[in-house]
């Protein structure tokens, strides 16, 4: 189970502070077992700094207090905060990452909506898409909508999200689309094959947590190969 630990202080000598914290991750590197921090200071009071650091389980946070950088780092921040800080330990009960969950959602709906309405809840009306297959960008949810009813129109298909990757507004998703070849797309007659394609999308979100704009790289040439549509090349 994930735990974090909250190391709540008051320190008027933040910059020390900051500055130990990058020799802590330093001199542990390696070592330690804290997966993710954030340090956050206290807008109604400056001198309240609150630090949440994440480990895979309460065992691995036990094993990162036991190192001796650890134990030295702590004495040096006790020293440099006006008062004792306090501790509290929490297993988490929930981690709703609300971006991968849209981003996860956005490829469910391409799949499984007959008419594509749900990405209204997904995606802004003011969406701008990339893909370096397009001469334009894709611009606005109606024209996202086209552009994957042209792919649903010539494929039977389903996307197996392989991985998602979330920092800050952005989602990155790996993923692998497999599809049978049922109608004629781009000027290419139905063939029956079954095709697969892997490719990466970048989604940025609004702060109303939307998608307002995309990044789709994809094995297109691959797939065109695989429907036969590319001329041989004589070596």
């Amino acid at each position: 189970m994930t735990f974090v630990q909250l190391i709540d202080c008051k320190t008027s000598r933040f910059e020390e502070m900051d500055q130990l914290l990058d020799r802590w991750v330093e001199q542990t590197k390696g070592k330690r077992t804290a997966t993710h921090a954030v340090v956050g200071k206290d807008r109604s009071d400056a001198s309240h700094v609150v630090e949440i650091v994440e480990f895979p389980s309460y065992e691995e946070a036990m094993r990162n207090s036991q190192l001796p950088e650890t134990d030295r780092i702590f004495r040096e921040m006790v020293a440099l905060c006006d008062e004792m800080p306090t501790f509290t330990d929490l297993d988490v009960m929930r981690d709703a990452q609300l971006n991968t969950d849209t981003a996860r959602r956005f490829f469910e709906v391409a799949v499984t909506s007959d008419d594509l309405s749900g990405l209204t809840g997904l995606v802004e009306e003011h969406y701008r898409g990339h893909d370096p297959a397009n001469e334009q960008d894709v611009l606005g949810l109606d024209h996202l909508r086209r552009e994957l009813d042209e792919w649903r129109g010539g494929f039977d298909f389903t996307f197996r999200v392989e991985d998602h990757i979330a920092e800050g507004d952005r989602v990155c998703t790996r993923w692998v689309w497999k599809a049978t070849h049922r109608a004629d797309f781009l000027g290419i007659p139905a063939t029956g094959k079954d095709v697969t394609m892997t490719g990466t999308t970048i989604f940025r979100f609004g702060d109303n947590g939307k998608i307002v704009e995309g990044w789709w790289e994809y094995d297109r040439l691959g797939l065109m190969a695989e429907l036969g549509a590319l001329e041989p090349v004589d070596l």
